[in-house]
């Protein structure tokens, strides 16, 4: 028996931490028996560093991980994420918006309160009648108070980070108190078995690092997926076509500007704007389609949203290969964040997928080398119907949209575009509201029916509700609409304005369970 007790991962950054964090903390057990984390990482290589924004998911991750949520938020520069806010996606108009907010609607899993929405031409927004979360963002206010201990909270709530923080938080805090070990040094040779396993890497620095199990966190280089196991890259631009982003550093007008607790999403003549408020600045940048608008065009798109203040300040160039590995785990070699792939950051899928990746490599670390094909073939399926299935959700925000204003618009809404199980349920969804029989029924499924839901209603899309259908609910539903709006007032009436509480944790601290 070959045992894995040498886990190395090569790369830093949001990746290659959140990886050894993840798997450190499950298995701290082991390490007085042997078992080890090593963290491979070029000092010389600057991480990407733009992604800011997150999941609901990272609560537990960091919680699992021992941080604490006070610490979190003083290091990395951190704000509450309640939601993303679409604007001009539907039909460009000034007042075309919606929100797709992280709480679900009032007694999902029991009543399907969409069809029931559906049913009443007066009713609001489909976000206002069933969650209060849009008018807490409308009114710029928090997910808690500061008596709410760390990672609890009446409403859910995600994160904006400084990603070049977040890094060194995570480092610093795996180094210190989970016991990974920290290698800075350039990787130079790949080394293989006769097997095809890797054996280990050679480095500049450090010599020669060996392991049982490698992660590689090199993003989009992909040195050992890539470039020593040869796993192709599977493409997904013919569905997304966006593949360049401009990015800026917004300063605030005032220290006291409010800051947005969701992230705002503004569409474009071929792509979007996002908006995301940090303490001490936004992030701010252009994902758009260089085939259907020039960088010269892209950036002044960006500069005009941004105003007179943004006139004299640097832009960032990146660029996007939309896609994935066709296999995530060969031998013994798993890909983890940008050298597994990357879509647009659209609904901030990035983080939440190395989050994933890292939780179920630690679940279900090998015991031996005997079992690993076995645990491989088991993630990569998992991980092959998670990739799906955002490619399909990030695809529904271009195929509903009614702009017809540019060629962008207008390529997005071809049906050779649109993945067939996404058509396949967009028919589907003009007969009945979306619901969790909808193929949103695996453990492993990352947006639910209630996502799809958000997306749908909030860009207009009517589905047909057949009369006397709702009878059976009716009672139900009603109850859950009725507190939906109660809850919206005592939230409204009883929460703080985001920054306010952001400076309180600064100042006092969150309480602890």
């Amino acid at each position: 028996m070959q045992p894995i007790n040498h886990i190395v991962i090569v790369g830093g950054g949001t990746a290659g931490w959140l990886t050894a964090g993840t798997i450190a903390a499950r298995h701290r057990g082991r390490m007085a028996h042997g078992f080890t984390v090593t963290l491979v990482e070029s000092p010389t290589t600057p991480i990407i560093g733009v992604g800011e924004g997150t999941w609901p998911t990272l609560r537990g991750t960091l919680r699992r991980m021992g941080v604490s949520e006070t610490d979190f938020f003083r290091q990395c520069d951190a704000a509450f994420k309640q939601g993303a806010l679409f604007a001009g996606w539907t039909t460009g108009a000034a007042d075309d918006a919606y929100y797709h907010p992280l709480m679900l609607p009032q007694g999902f899993g029991q009543v399907n309160l969409a069809q029931h929405w559906l049913a009443d031409p007066a009713a609001a927004t489909f976000c206002d009648s069933v969650t209060p979360q849009g008018r807490i963002c409308d009114a710029g206010l928090a997910p808690k108070t500061i008596a709410t201990p760390e990672y609890e909270g009446p409403a859910n709530y995600a994160y904006h980070l400084d990603a070049g923080k977040f890094s060194t938080f995570l480092q610093r805090h795996c180094t210190e108190q989970l016991g990974v070990r920290h290698v800075l040094a350039d990787v130079r040779e790949v080394r293989k078995t006769e097997t095809g396993d890797i054996r280990a890497v050679r480095t500049e620095q450090a010599g020669e690092i060996a392991g049982d199990l490698f992660v590689d966190c090199t993003g989009f280089a992909a040195r050992l997926i890539g470039e020593a196991m040869g796993v192709p890259f599977k493409s997904c631009a013919d569905t997304l076509f966006c593949d360049t982003a401009l990015a800026i550093q917004m300063p605030y007008e005032h220290e006291d500007a409010p800051i947005a607790s969701h992230t705002k999403s503004t569409a474009q003549s071929a792509g979007w704007i996002w908006d995301i408020g940090l303490p001490t600045r936004r992030g701010v940048g252009h994902v758009f389609s260089s085939s259907h608008v020039s960088v010269d065009q892209a950036e002044r798109e960006l500069r005009a949203y941004l105003g007179e203040g943004a006139r004299d300040l640097p832009v960032r160039t990146l660029k996007i290969r939309a896609g994935h590995r066709e296999t995530f785990w060969t031998g013994n070699c798993v890909a983890v964040g940008l050298a597994a792939g990357f879509l647009e950051p659209l609904e901030a899928s990035a983080i939440v997928l190395i989050e994933l990746s890292a939780k179920l490599i630690a679940e279900q670390m090998p015991a031996c080398r005997e079992v690993m094909d076995t645990i491989a073939r088991r993630f990569n399926a998992t991980t092959h119907y998670r990739w799906g299935r955002i490619i399909d959700f990030l695809k529904l925000h271009y195929a509903l949209t009614q702009r017809r204003d540019t060629d962008f618009w207008r390529d997005n809404v071809r049906p050779e575009t649109i993945p067939d199980r996404l058509q396949g349920l967009m028919e589907l969804w003009r007969w009945q509201a979306p619901w969790m029989h909808d193929e949103f029924d695996r453990a492993d499924e990352v947006f639910p029916a209630a996502s799809y839901q958000y997306v749908l209603y909030g860009m207009g899309h009517r589905s047909a509700v057949s009369p006397g259908s709702l009878d059976a609910e009716a009672v139900q539903a009603s109850r859950a609409l009725r507190e939906n709006r109660s809850q919206t007032e005592r939230m409204l009436a009883g929460l703080p304005r985001h920054r306010d509480l952001i400076r309180k944790i600064h100042q006092h601290g969150m309480p602890t369970l």
